[in-house]
């Protein structure tokens, strides 16, 4: 049998094709986490949220797998938000909060989650494993599209969607911005980058 693959179970929430804003409903899913504050190409939390991440990703992999469930870890994603949402039209990087996340299967309980934060912290020696969490959400209806290209280019497809789809659908935003990182920027060309961008929504108070 092959490795669970969030990727491949859920192609509508991490393989969509649409480069135009589409509905959709997403179904509650759990995750490790992380949050943080700050611009995350300066910000020393940052790289130490994404490296406390995996530590325990591969923890919880590798145990799985002992016990007889394997499976593949998912992509990074993150939730972003701010105050004054105009410091993401404006790229103010230092005011974004965020929090990092890694997908789940959901056989995995928030003991099992638990254990292998320990084991990871006392292994890998990284302080930022301490505020490893375990986060269950449940977004339901979002407008999603696949953006193509560098992260500071999604300006223009972030604004369409406040300015254009959502009005026009009779829409507002609830929660937080959601990405999923389906690249490495390490390795791949910064106009070649897949991001899936992701918004709760409601419908507007008339």
């Amino acid at each position: 049998m092959s490795p669970y693959d969030v990727k491949r179970e859920h192609k509508d929430l991490y393989a969509p094709k649409n480069r135009e804003w589409a509905l959709l409903e997403v179904p509650p899913q759990q995750f490790i986490a992380v949050s943080g504050k700050g611009n995350p190409n300066t910000v020393p939390a940052y790289p130490q949220a994404v490296a406390a991440l995996y530590a325990v990703a591969y923890t919880l992999k590798f145990a799985s797998k002992r016990a007889g469930r394997d499976f593949v870890v998912g992509p990074l994603e993150g939730l972003w938000w701010a105050p004054d949402p105009e410091v993401f039209t404006a790229r103010a990087k230092d005011e974004w909060q965020w929090r990092m996340l890694i997908s789940q299967p959901d056989w995995l309980t928030a003991a099992d989650i638990k254990d292998a934060t320990e084991t990871a912290l006392a292994s890998k020696k990284l302080p930022a494993i301490e505020q490893v969490e375990h986060e269950t959400l449940h977004e339901g209806r979002c407008a999603q599209v696949l953006h193509v290209g560098s992260y500071d280019d999604e300006t223009p497809i972030m604004t369409a969607l406040h300015t254009e789809y959502l009005p026009a659908n009779g829409l507002t935003e609830r929660d937080r911005h959601h990405e999923v990182y389906l690249g490495d920027p390490r390795r791949t060309a910064p106009e070649k980058l897949r991001t899936v961008l992701r918004q709760p929504v409601r419908p507007r108070q008339i």
